[in-house]
């Protein structure tokens, strides 16, 4: 196993995350790490690393992230492409109040890396409209689809509603919300094939952050080299 200098003394790297499996395709367990320098009495972690160390020759590669800094650092490791080889799923929370997260996957097949998902590809791609309706109606659009949902927001309360509809239920202004980026992103085995989907949470926000009205939930699966939208839904709260 490779023994990282884990000094707590200021400035210097200690192990943060471990997990050990096959990732570079031989057939013989790899030691995966995620190391990064501690905040002293804070839970925050700069320069974030990622470690391969092959299991069979013991050589160690380092993977610079690109968001290298954040809260609970975890990898899990799985098959998300169907070659039968653990690709390497790392989760960064960033600690804001919207609850976003960093979220990359690397493949490490032959000790190379390949980025197959990264947070801010998806955050781009994935973009939506959110408009208030008359009717005490939030319309959602989902403009990579080109879906529409309708959220019924007439429990909200009438010290909620009466700042934004008049006694008919007509808007008194225009009022967007919007949809956060990725908050979430979860290996799912949906149909118990032993290769991995992945399940993306966003939430729906109104007039501000905490209004929370719901979440965008896409679950996506590897096709063509890279990940596909399957299914969405759009999840809210009961009442």
């Amino acid at each position: 196993m490779y023994n990282y200098n884990s000094r707590t003394t200021m400035n210097q790297p200690s192990i943060v995350s471990f997990a050990r499996g096959d990732v570079t395709g031989d057939q013989v367990p790899d030691n995966v790490y995620l190391t990064g320098i501690k905040t002293p009495a804070s839970p925050f972690t700069q320069n974030i690393t990622l470690l391969v160390q092959d299991g069979r020759t013991g050589e160690v590669k380092s993977v610079p992230l690109r968001e290298n800094a954040g809260y609970n650092p975890t990898i899990f490791l799985g098959d998300f492409t169907g070659n039968r080889v653990d690709d390497i799923l790392i989760s960064i929370a960033t600690g804001g109040s919207g609850g976003i997260m960093y979220h990359t996957i690397y493949s490490f097949v032959e000790n190379t890396e390949q980025l197959l998902f990264d947070f801010n590809v998806y955050n781009e791609q994935y973009q939506y409209e959110v408009t208030y309706q008359d009717n005490y109606k939030v319309e959602v659009v989902s403009k990579i689809n080109n879906k529409k949902y309708m959220i019924d927001i007439s429990t909200k309360g009438a010290e909620y509603l009466n700042e934004i509809y008049d006694e008919k239920g007509k808007l008194k202004s225009p009022i967007t919300g919007f949809v956060n980026p990725l908050s979430g992103l979860y290996p799912v085995d949906f149909d118990s094939n032993k290769v991995y989907e992945l399940l993306a949470y966003q939430k729906i926000a109104g007039r501000y952050n905490a209004d929370s009205l719901g979440y965008v939930l896409n679950t996506l699966a590897w096709l063509d080299n890279r990940f596909v939208l399957q299914n969405q839904y759009v999840a809210i709260f009961g009442y």
